[in-house]
């Protein structure tokens, strides 16, 4: 590959106070290439634009320098950070010209991968860690449409995640603009995209923005398109207008409750019929309010806000089976078998505050807004997490993550000091003191 910018050597970009060293390339697309280099003793990741790529999109400067000023919805995206140009010096350089520019960003840490790794059945990652990255990803657009950004190209190719922790980053934020403005010309991905955006009745912004989210979140989930099923399997050529047939004139959800004409196959599509009865009914709902009832009335599909709740809310009510260890995401507060091998599961031991309900199982974790119902819902920071003892899993205890020293009330009436990073069983527990607020600890 023939890179742009000379690596090893400290170049003095516009835009920059210190020179920048290139260490080397990291990957090149359509719009341009990336790289890693080094500015002020800390590494991040430069990208430098084609001429071509500039051409096609005027407006691509002026939206860059808006979000700089707009600065990072939150710490998932890999937000641009200063806009670099050419000087004097740099336009001696081949493939360079005066109108040439890019912008500086974070580097991608060690750890993340793609998430195609994960569609692809590549990753051994729990259920829990998937609704974690959802959770995070549906965090992550909620704070941006809050800033009124809108993203428009929502896709796989842009996601990347912590598969041990479900942390995740976003890239490729070059195309974030402000919702309602029409600048840039880009539509979005080929899966992704809105029916309105594919049939051209309207352009992209939050609400187009929600549809490819929640086909993001369904195939985190599943491994599967929500639009493939009967449908798809007729098409003898999946050209452009058998896609655009599929997708924009005739889009129809797989499970959509008033249509039926494009369910899963039984045998070809036999994964996601295994894997749907996974989830709850709160999580399915959103993705029918999305795929059914919003698919043409942009304007009801689901909103980040609830998909974080939800989502949320799946996560409190994790639990496995005590036979086939598979994990379960039903409300504990009804009777139900699990998923998987059909025993009849237990009534477990609860965290209960006024707003939440959170399931004793082992890894799951104690979080602000399980107290606080004003505080946004965030998993990045918990508090507290359920531990299973070394040498018997089945004996749980509650580990303290916070900074703070907590007071534990056994079933006697003792009072006992739980400090930071030291666990307890929760046995004993009949109330937990945390410093946000207290837990109740229900048992069978």
């Amino acid at each position: 590959m023939n890179w742009i910018l000379p690596t090893g050597k400290p170049i003095n970009f516009g835009g920059l106070s210190q020179p920048i060293v290139i260490k080397h390339g990291l990957g090149s697309g359509t719009q341009g290439q990336v790289y890693e280099a080094h500015y002020c003793g800390e590494d991040v990741a430069l990208k430098w634009y084609f001429p071509s790529c500039i051409e096609r999109d005027p407006s691509l400067k002026q939206r860059l320098i808006e979000s700089i000023r707009a600065t990072s919805p939150n710490e998932s995206f890999l937000w641009p950070m200063a806009l670099l140009y050419s000087n004097d010096k740099f336009l001696s350089m081949p493939q360079n010209s005066s109108s040439s520019f890019g912008y500086m960003m974070p580097l991608r840490p060690n750890g993340f991968i793609g998430v195609y790794e994960h569609l692809g059945s590549n990753l051994d990652i729990s259920v829990q860690k998937i609704l974690c990255s959802c959770l995070n990803l549906s965090e992550a657009f909620h704070q941006l449409h809050l800033k009124g950004l809108c993203y428009k190209d929502i896709s796989i190719g842009n996601l990347f995640f912590n598969p041990t922790n479900g942390h995740i980053l976003i890239c490729d934020n070059d195309n974030v603009d402000i919702e309602g403005r029409d600048l840039g010309n880009v539509l979005g991905t080929p899966g992704f995209m809105a029916p309105e955006i594919i049939m051209r009745k309207a352009k992209p912004g939050s609400n187009s923005d929600l549809f490819s989210l929640a086909v993001l979140l369904f195939r985190l989930l599943t491994k599967h398109d929500p639009l493939k099923g009967l449908l798809e399997l007729k098409i003898k050529c999946m050209d452009e207008p058998a896609r655009r047939r599929l997708y924009g004139e005739d889009p129809v959800y797989i499970f959509n409750p008033e249509d039926d004409r494009n369910r899963p196959d039984p045998i070809e599509h036999s994964a996601i019929l295994s894997t749907w009865p996974i989830y709850p009914n709160i999580i399915k709902d959103l993705f029918n309010q999305t795929f059914s009832t919003g698919m043409n009335k942009p304007e009801l599909r689901a909103l980040t806000g609830q998909w974080n709740k939800s989502i949320a809310t799946t996560l409190n009510h994790r639990r496995t089976c005590t036979k086939c260890y598979q994990e379960n995401f039903q409300d504990p507060n009804f009777s139900y078998s699990c998923w998987a091998c059909g025993l009849k599961l237990e009534t477990p031991i609860i965290f209960k505050t006024p707003y939440a309900s959170v399931v004793a199982c082992e890894y799951n974790e104690l979080h602000i807004h399980h107290l606080d119902p004003t505080a946004c819902i965030s998993i990045k920071s918990p508090i507290a997490v359920v531990v299973g003892h070394p040498s018997d899993k089945s004996v749980l205890g509650i580990q303290n993550l916070s900074p703070y020293a907590w007071k534990v009330l056994s079933k006697k009436g003792d009072t006992i000091q739980l400090n930071p990073q030291k666990s307890c069983n929760l046995k004993i527990l009949q109330r937990l003191l945390t410093h946000a607020g207290p837990f109740e600890i229900l048992k069978n």
